[in-house]
Parts: structure tokens; C-alpha cells; sequence
């Protein structure tokens, strides 16, 4: 891979907002989660890598902030955002960035 092949893609998403409707993440309790897909703006060559991070949370301050947020399922054309909280962690909203590196199809590349 040379530097005129590898490929950079990245985004930011509101994975929920729960607080103004009463949603699970905000008065749910226990194994909680959500998932988003995500398409990369140009499918990779090979799988990419995926780094996830959280831009925003808007939690409960009464209770233990509890959260996993990971990249998973990911494919050449994009992979799944997923959320997860557990115990009586209360959450507002979330909003998560990501950003993808991996190398991109060239024109000379062909297959057999």
C-alpha cells in the first residue's frame, strides 16, 4: 500500500436522543444497546480500520455512567456503530464520531 492508495472517511452520527420521548436509554435498566449503520462514502479495497469515539453524552448525574461504544461488523462499504449501557445508567442522547482508514481500489488494480 503507498500513500496515494490509502483512503480516509469519517463522520459524526446522534446515535439516540431518548430524553424527550422517555426511551429505553433513558429509563430503561439493565443490558441496554443500539446500533447504526454506517456507509462508507467510497467502499475500500480491503476492510478498513475503524476508529470510534464519543462526541457528546448527556447522562443522568444520579447514577453510574456505564458505556461501550465499538465499530463492529465492518466490511469494505461500512460497519455498525454500537452503543451499549447496562446496570441503571441513565442516558439522554449520544452522539459518536468515527473515522475510517484503509486503502481504496485503484485503476490498475485487476483480478483473476
Amino acid at each position: 500500500m503507498n500513500a496515494s492508495s490509502v483512503g480516509i472517511d469519517s463522520g459524526e452520527t446522534v446515535l439516540f436522543s431518548d430524553f424527550q420521548d422517555g426511551g429505553e436509554m433513558w429509563t430503561g435498566k439493565g443490558q441496554r444497546e443500539r446500533r447504526n449503520h454506517i456507509t462508507f462514502s467510497t467502499p475500500y479495497r480491503d476492510i478498513p480500520t475503524v476508529h470510534a469515539s464519543l462526541a457528546l453524552w448527556d447522562v443522568d448525574n444520579a447514577t453510574v455512567m456505564r458505556a461501550d461504544l465499538r465499530s463492529e461488523n465492518v466490511t469494505k462499504e461500512g460497519f455498525e456503530l454500537v452503543f451499549r449501557t447496562w446496570g441503571d445508567t441513565r442516558i439522554a442522547r449520544v452522539r459518536a464520531s468515527w473515522m475510517a482508514i484503509g486503502p481504496l481500489p485503484q485503476q490498475d488494480d485487476w483480478e483473476l
